[in-house]
């Protein structure tokens, strides 16, 4: 999602968080992210080893797109709080109701917290595994 502000930065050119931060833009990067990131992923976990041949791991369709959808929309909806430059309603409007409806430092609060109870939660699953 951040290629097209990456290639501003570096260009100069066009407009920061553009296309691929409206929820239309976000709808075909999940489609895409869900169709080729099933395939990727599943090389990228033989690579690793984390998958045999023996004992393949199948990311399930389901998982990919239910994946691409909740990473695009949440990163429109992170974008929309704290750039004046979304819109994430274009075409249909250019504006944004979510700008400024916390302050940034709450944000960036917000998000380490959920963090750290994600990972509070994978690694207590993993160690409760491990004992069973």
């Amino acid at each position: 999602m951040d290629i097209q502000p990456l290639f501003v930065l570096m260009t100069g050119e066009g407009h920061l968080h553009g296309f691929s931060h409206t929820y239309v833009g976000a709808t075909l990067l999940a489609v895409f992210s869900a169709l080729s990131g099933k395939y990727l992923s599943e090389i990228g976990l033989r690579i690793l080893g984390l998958s045999k041949k023996e004992n393949p791991i199948n990311i399930r369709w389901w998982v990919s797109f239910l994946s691409a959808f909740i990473g695009t929309y949440s990163h429109v909806i992170l974008d929309s709080i704290m750039h004046s430059d979304v819109e994430p309603y274009y075409p249909l409007t250019q504006q944004n109701e979510l700008l400024g409806l916390i302050t940034v430092s709450l944000l960036h609060q917000l998000c380490i917290y959920s963090a750290l109870v994600g990972a509070t939660i994978y690694y207590s699953v993993q160690y409760v595994r491990k004992k069973t």
